[in-house]
């Protein structure tokens, strides 16, 4: 009973159409191959396929490129004495709460309490090489699934034109160059979310949370619903800044400094361009105000109507903060910022260059 209400044609599809007219296979009367939502399972074994080969570059491509550009795999030199009862509150996130108690139980002063939480906090911070690997890894599925997305779409008439993705809906075909771009960016942002708690934790986490739940669900309903053309442009109006934001931090964590204060230039251009004015003006602004002359209106509609604001309430709080750090890089001289996070941590390649150490922070 919950199923049969859950796939209720009245939630999923326009008014006066049925499941059957949409069935997967060819459409009555002309070779229409609609989507099939069975497929969304696939994505799990190409989400594991994806972290396999991430693991396979990353030891044996990235790691030794970062090695030979002389990024260390492990940079903190300092070690903290082990201490049970200081570990267990550092554990539970309450030593900087528990300060003055702590220095009495264990006959230390507040400033040593102090000091050890900061070297044990450094402790755990991930190496500059392992981050080099994270950013690496993104930035060739990005670059490469920008480069499929801008073959697959540059001889369809939708990318020229956004009312073509309300033309004709739902009877749209789906061709076997937009199944593999839908399934190969779908299996890579489930792989993003089962690693979200491995990969480098940074001050935006819960909004990076968000986001990959905005995202995979935008990218699975519109396959459902047969909407696949605009889904298919918000992912190529979002690969092209990634790519350049992960291409900026490998390259800083490799030393380049001023090449990556380049790029920044380059990669907050392109952001502003594509995030805030593509995405924002030609295809939310179509979704919302174009769309409703084309197609009646319908719940699962709405949510990918919704779910594409929050992606623009997301894109617009991290170009606040991404013109919090262009604007400290023209102060200083220099990109200071965590590019897309408000973290203010200390760069690990700061410790080999002490006279910048104020101003070297963690992309």
């Amino acid at each position: 009973m919950l199923l049969d209400a859950f796939w209720s044609e009245a939630l999923w599809l326009p008014p006066n159409v049925t499941w059957s007219d949409v069935a997967p296979g060819p459409g009555p009367g002309k070779a229409v191959l609609y989507t099939d939502h069975r497929h969304l399972w696939l994505t799990v074994p190409m989400a594991l396929i994806l972290l396999v080969l991430r693991f396979v570059l990353n030891k044996y491509i990235f790691a030794p490129f970062g090695k030979a550009l002389g990024i260390k795999h492990d940079d903190r030199s300092i070690k903290v004495r082990p201490n049970n009862k200081l570990e267990a509150a550092y554990k539970a996130n309450s030593a900087s709460k528990q300060i003055c108690a702590l220095a009495k139980q264990l006959d230390m002063s507040e400033r040593q309490v102090q000091l050890w939480w900061r070297r044990r906090r450094q402790q755990d911070k991930p190496s500059a090489l392992v981050k080099f690997r994270e950013s690496c890894w993104r930035a060739t599925f990005y670059l490469y699934n920008l480069v499929f997305g801008w073959m697959v779409l540059w001889n369809k008439e939708w990318l020229w034109d956004v009312d073509y993705c309300y033309i004709g809906y739902p009877h749209q075909g789906v061709t076997n160059d937009i199944w593999w771009y839908y399934m190969v960016a779908l299996g890579f942002y489930l792989s993003q979310t089962l690693l979200l708690y491995g990969d480098v934790r940074r001050k935006d986490f819960w909004q990076q949370v968000v986001h990959h739940a905005a995202t995979l669900l935008m990218i699975s309903i519109s396959w459902v619903c047969n909407f696949h053309r605009i889904g298919s442009l918000v992912m190529l109006s979002h690969d092209g800044s990634e790519t350049l934001l992960e291409a900026t931090k490998a390259t800083k964590y490799a030393g380049y400094h001023r090449a990556s204060d380049y790029m920044f230039a380059a990669f907050t251009a392109l952001w502003i361009v594509t995030r805030i004015g593509i995405y924002s003006y030609f295809i939310l602004g179509s979704v919302t105000f174009r769309a409703a002359a084309y197609i009646p209106p319908f719940p699962m509609f709405q949510v990918l109507v919704f779910l594409g604001w929050v992606l623009l309430a997301l894109n617009v709080y991290w170009t606040w903060l991404i013109l919090q750090v262009a604007y400290r890089a023209i102060k200083h001289g220099q990109v200071d910022g965590d590019i897309r996070s408000s973290s203010s941590e200390v760069s690990d390649s700061s410790a080999t260059n002490a006279p910048n150490r104020d101003r070297q922070i963690v992309i």
